[in-house]
């Protein structure tokens, strides 16, 4: 029978993909995030990015299949997502080691640190002829951080965003990154003998309350202020971050 300490987990990660999904939908980005931020207070940081797996996988590879330009992007920042790929195998080590103080500190620091990039909405411009040689560099840097920490938003979402991209594209190349990420990802873990048979279902069954969040989520878009709420969730991340760091500095 199932103890109090597991119904406790189960309420937990069922509330944070609920909650991260909504998210997603009403503003498009922040399940990993906030998911990773969330489940990093009640478990180990690598227990956490196991669950992330699936729902993130399927809610990104959702909106990047509905994208116009999926063979153009790719052809575009290849170099980045093996960068990814890369990176994340360098640095997975840090997330499935003993010590997860380290690792909880990373944690609440990139989230901070993502928060605060929300907040002030710094917007710069990467010329092309710098593509070819900062690509793989952002790729590398983005799939350390994914394995260190779990989250895989820094720097390539700030990134994609600088490269003048249109609407439909830029849609389209934030979902591109963190699908790679993800796999990435979930590889890694499962190399590292993290991401086994009952942590894998219990990802795949986490993807129900993230779509069900997410459909919540675009429901209440249509009816609220979007840039409201996105700062409100800027916010909510500087203090989550805030908590991390703090609750795992020794």
């Amino acid at each position: 029978m199932a103890g109090p300490d597991s119904w406790f987990i189960v309420a937990a990660v069922t509330g944070t993909f609920l909650l991260a999904g909504f998210v997603k939908g009403v503003i498009g980005l922040g399940l990993p995030t906030l998911a990773m931020g969330l489940l990093g207070i009640a478990m180990p940081p690598a227990q956490a990015a196991s669950l992330l797996v699936m729902p993130s996988l399927i809610t990104n590879f959702w909106q990047l299949a509905a994208g116009p330009s999926l063979l153009a992007l790719i052809r575009r920042l290849w170099a980045m997502m093996a960068g990814v790929c890369i990176g994340t195998w360098l640095g997975v080590g840090f997330l499935t080691g003993a010590n997860a103080g380290p690792t909880g500190v990373a944690l609440g620091a990139v989230v901070l640190l993502y928060g605060c990039l929300g907040i002030a909405a710094v917007r710069f411009r990467v010329p092309p002829r710098a593509e070819p040689w900062l690509s793989p560099i952002v790729g590398v840097t983005t799939g350390f951080l994914t394995g260190a920490t779990g989250i895989f938003v820094l720097p390539a979402v700030p990134y994609i965003q600088t490269l003048g991209l249109q609407k439909e594209e830029l849609v389209q190349a934030l979902a591109l990154s963190p699908t790679v990420s993800t796999l990435a990802l979930g590889f890694s873990l499962a190399g590292a003998g993290v991401l086994g048979l009952s942590l894998g279902a219990a990802s795949l069954a986490a993807l129900v309350p993230a779509l069900a969040g997410m459909y919540i989520g675009q429901w209440l878009r249509l009816r609220v202020s979007e840039e409201a709420f996105r700062r409100a969730f800027f916010i909510g991340l500087i203090a989550l971050g805030g908590y991390l760091a703090a609750r795992n500095f020794t």
